[in-house]
């Protein structure tokens, strides 16, 4: 096409039409300018279906991690609530002087702590290619709030937790328990003399307390991984 343009004004400026040659050197240079802004526009479209695909896998696995963490959450979430309703039954039948084997189930469920890790293997593959590439905002600003923010909340909660129990649980359970295994049961040498020491009772509580006041960060992060879910559903193939 340009060698068909080149041509014609060579033909014009042969027959002096100078006026002619001009509108000629125009369309090209117009022509030119066209073709450039096409291919520029082609360009920005193949970007954006390529943008849109990567979010839509990304967010695909995101939505895969989510829903793992969201069950180990839950799971984890139930136990602690588990733990804290059968530490007031526990409390309220020691106070009464009852001591039967469902002291022993009891303890074993009441003794533990909670164990989550969140799979963020698909967040930390999106902040390296960068989190701009979702298009939706309230959907960028949701999960970072989950990562960033939820996840740090809940880790400390059972980091504490779980620090209680090395540090506290693990010499009492050499000293005054006979026999252990993860929360399915915990059998005390003398459970009556073990109960009627106050300190240990006041230890109890305190653990309960300790571990019920984080329950409300893994509710807060079930909440964000809901949202950030329901946010992603236009984007993914669920």
């Amino acid at each position: 096409m340009i060698k068909f343009f080149r041509q014609i004004r060579y033909d014009l400026m042969k027959q002096n039409k100078t006026s002619k040659y001009f509108k000629y050197a125009i369309g090209e240079i117009l022509l030119v300018v066209i073709g450039i802004l096409l291919a520029l526009q082609i360009n920005n479209w193949n970007d954006l279906r390529k943008n849109r695909n990567y979010e839509q896998e990304i967010l695909t696995l995101i939505n895969e991690n989510l829903k793992n963490d969201s069950i180990a959450l839950s799971t984890q979430l139930s136990y602690s609530k588990e733990a804290t309703k059968l530490t007031n039954q526990l409390l309220e039948e020691v106070t009464q002087g009852i001591y039967n084997d469902n002291l022993n189930q009891w303890m074993g469920k009441i003794i533990s702590f909670e164990i989550f890790k969140s799979q963020s293997s698909a967040f930390e593959i999106l902040k390296s290619k960068g989190i701009d590439i979702i298009s939706n905002t309230e959907l960028q600003l949701e999960l970072i709030s989950y990562y960033d923010e939820s996840l740090y909340h809940t880790y400390q909660a059972f980091e504490d937790v779980e620090e209680s129990f090395k540090n506290d649980w693990t010499p009492i359970l050499k000293e005054d328990f006979l026999d252990y295994k993860w929360r399915e049961y915990a059998i005390l040498a003398d459970a009556k003399a073990f109960f009627t020491k106050q300190s240990n009772i006041s230890f109890i509580r305190l653990y309960k307390d300790n571990r019920a006041s984080g329950e409300p960060y893994s509710e807060i992060a079930l909440e964000k991984i809901s949202k950030i879910r329901t946010l992603s559903k236009t984007y993914i193939n669920d």
